[in-house]
């Protein structure tokens, strides 16, 4: 497969998935003797490379352990220098943001033959996957890219007055980057999306604008992104297609052929070779996935909650208005904390307004939510069960009125029951619906009909009860040897009521206890 005399080819790999690899890229692959990839490119590429070809992962994740760049050079031009035809796979593409000026460099001075094959760089396919143009007649005549690698480094005065920005390598300051926009004009209002692991199965799109993105991502793994600023990303709504995106696949085989992922010590990776199917709701999913990745399990998600507005923001509002008639304020979701801050600032109030209030919160995530927003909660029951928080209220709410934002429908009447019960006065309002999603995404609906799932999870009764009003319209797909897992008691019950049984249920009743009852399963 070699040439009498060597060649290096500095590919650019795309996005990360082999569906954006180039022909000419597939082709120098299909090829190579050598092949040197950086840690962001889908493993899925390194396929279509020879069984007999040296493959060589040189690392380069920021903030990860990697090959010196000096290392880099040396195996660049030695296996080039013997005759070698070696592929130098990098991100992106090459020129950008690719740190290539010193490989090519090393490689002129050991008159070493060499090509780059440009490749599509997430600069732009990031915003384009999430339906945001960077150009616009009106919003944006010109766009900058920038590396927020190290923010001290920027012009900030002069990308402040630019229509559009995208941002690369910049989750780890993005509070920086906020924070000098701001500092020299541009509006907190101004729009900005968030692209993590674009054109990937586990692509997350978080939007919001340059003043509350910080609280929409808190706690998210945000690298790799693409960051992209400027009043264009408000078209994402008008411009996404009503039919879902199909993502590339995982490459995934048939059940049975797990070759790919039986290697490595099995003891740290408890889950390795099992492909596990999340319902949660989409935005919600992606710290328990990196979870389930890290303990070697392949991720799915397959969304069955949509959260939206509810039907009218009037009683929400009206009781804002009014929230010096309360004792407390009850919040069972990370959805309402979200939904109730949301209002409260539009109504031109902040934290401060709550200061006379008691606040009771469900479950850590609920917790961490309200934490964000700079308070803590007064009352949280020991077993995150939204419906034992009346064993934990004081003795005496008798008279007292609670102030509950709950989901529009179907919520939790017991709690409500037991409150009343007590000659509590509760005011539900509506903070935000969940709803069944219209359609699977291609890639779960293709993993359920060829039988590819080993474990499905549900968060919640209505994950259940959503799963299985989607599953009833799709022809071939059976859960026979799936096995089914439940974060809580009511959960279970729907479970055993919808699916007919349950598998695994979490003894702790939060995402982290069932991902401690996952890594139990052998």
């Amino acid at each position: 497969m070699s040439d009498s005399t060597g060649k290096v080819y500095l590919v650019g790999a795309g996005p990360g998935s082999v569906d954006y690899l180039t022909v000419r890229g597939k082709y120098l692959i299909g090829r190579a003797d050598v092949l040197v990839y950086d840690a962001l490119a889908d493993d899925a590429l390194l396929q279509w490379a020879p069984s007999n070809c040296l493959q060589l992962n040189v690392g380069k994740r920021g903030g990860q352990p990697s090959t010196p760049q000096a290392e880099i050079d040396r195996l660049l031009v030695k296996y080039g220098r013997q005759g070698k035809q070696v592929v130098r796979l990098k991100s992106g593409d090459p020129f950008i943001f690719g740190r290539c000026t010193g490989e090519i460099q090393a490689l002129i001075a050991a008159n070493c033959p060499f090509e780059v094959v440009p490749g599509i760089s997430s600069v732009l396919a990031a915003p384009l996957l999430a339906g945001i143009p960077l150009t616009d007649p009106v919003l944006s005549r010109c766009f900058a890219t920038l590396s927020g690698h190290d923010p001290a480094a920027l012009d900030w005065e002069a990308l402040a007055r630019i229509d559009t920005l995208v941002v690369l390598m910049g989750g780890t300051h993005l509070a920086t980057i906020l924070g000098q926009l701001q500092r020299y004009g541009r509006s907190p209002q101004t729009p900005i999306a968030i692209v993590r692991w674009a054109g990937r199965p586990q692509q997350q799109i978080w939007t919001g604008t340059l003043g509350d993105i910080l609280a929409r991502t808190q706690g998210e793994s945000l690298s790799p992104c693409a960051i992209v600023i400027g009043e264009v990303v408000g078209l994402r709504e008008c411009l996404q297609s009503p039919y879902p995106i199909e993502l590339p696949s995982m490459g995934l085989g048939e059940r049975g052929d797990r070759s790919s992922f039986d290697r490595g010590d099995t003891d740290h990776k408890p889950l390795m070779g099992q492909t596990i199917l999340i319902t949660r709701s989409v935005g919600q999913s992606s710290e328990f996935s990196d979870r389930l990745i890290s303990a070697g399990a392949t991720a799915m998600s397959m969304p069955t909650l949509e959260i939206v507005p509810p039907s009218s923001w009037q009683d929400l509002d009206r009781s804002i208005d009014r929230l010096d008639e309360f004792d407390w304020l009850v919040l069972t979701s990370a959805n309402g904390v979200e939904a109730f801050f949301d209002r409260l600032f539009v109504g031109g109030k902040d934290a401060r307004h709550l200061a006379h209030l008691k606040i009771a919160v469900v479950g850590k995530k609920t917790a961490r939510s309200l934490q964000q927003h700079g308070l803590q909660p007064d009352l949280i029951p020991p077993n995150f069960v939204a419906d034992s928080l009346v064993e934990s209220f004081p003795s005496s709410v008798a008279g007292q009125r609670i102030l509950f934002p709950r989901v529009e429908s179907g919520g939790r009447e017991v709690l409500v029951r037991q409150l009343n019960d007590r000659y509590a006065r509760v005011v539900e309002v509506a903070a935000y619906e969940s709803r069944c999603p219209k359609l699977i995404p291609p890639e779960p609906l293709a993993a359920l009909q060829q039988n590819n799932i080993d474990i499905i999870t549900f968060a919640s009764s209505k994950t259940v009860k959503y799963f299985c009003q989607l599953i009833k319209g799709a022809a071939r797909i059976s859960l026979e040897g799936v096995r089914i897992a439940s974060i809580g008691p009511q959960t279970s019950q729907t479970c055993r009521e919808l699916l007919g049984r349950v598998d695994v249920e979490a003894t702790e009743y939060t995402m982290e206890g069932l991902y401690r009852s996952l890594l139990k399963l052998r």
